[in-house]
């Protein structure tokens, strides 16, 4: 056979643990762990139905690529966590990790410096 089939994870270098508070230090021993993605100075939490969803869509849809959502300024995005969930909001300046976006709600324009996997393209 001349053909050879590789199969990639679908988020490269990431691997989800379900795990108590109490067993984080273990985990970080194991060898080729660096370290958790952090949200809010804590792990980050990937919820079951997040789990489900994407193990669904993996069984729905064949040669499934992971990419980043590629943010530029004034482009409309949905917050998809924290206590400003489901809010749409105007991106202002993208940088490495966090980008600014103006929040227009109750009349007010509020600034926010928001992690960018926590946003995603309003349609």
């Amino acid at each position: 056979d001349r053909y050879k089939t590789v199969e990639e994870p679908l988020f490269k270098s990431y691997v989800f643990v379900h795990a108590e508070q109490s067993q984080l230090t273990a985990l970080r021993a194991v060898p080729g762990v660096l370290n958790f993605v952090y949200w809010n100075g804590k792990p980050a939490i990937v919820r079951e139905k997040e789990i489900i969803d994407i193990k669904k869509f993996l069984n729905e849809y064949a040669e499934v690529t992971a990419l980043p959502i590629d943010l530029k300024p004034r482009m409309k995005v949905v917050i998809t966590s924290g206590i400003l969930m489901d809010k749409t909001a105007e991106v202002l300046d993208v940088g490495e990790k966090m980008i600014e976006v103006v929040i227009e709600s109750l009349g007010y324009k509020l600034v926010a410096k928001i992690d960018r996997r926590n946003l995603t393209p309003a349609d």
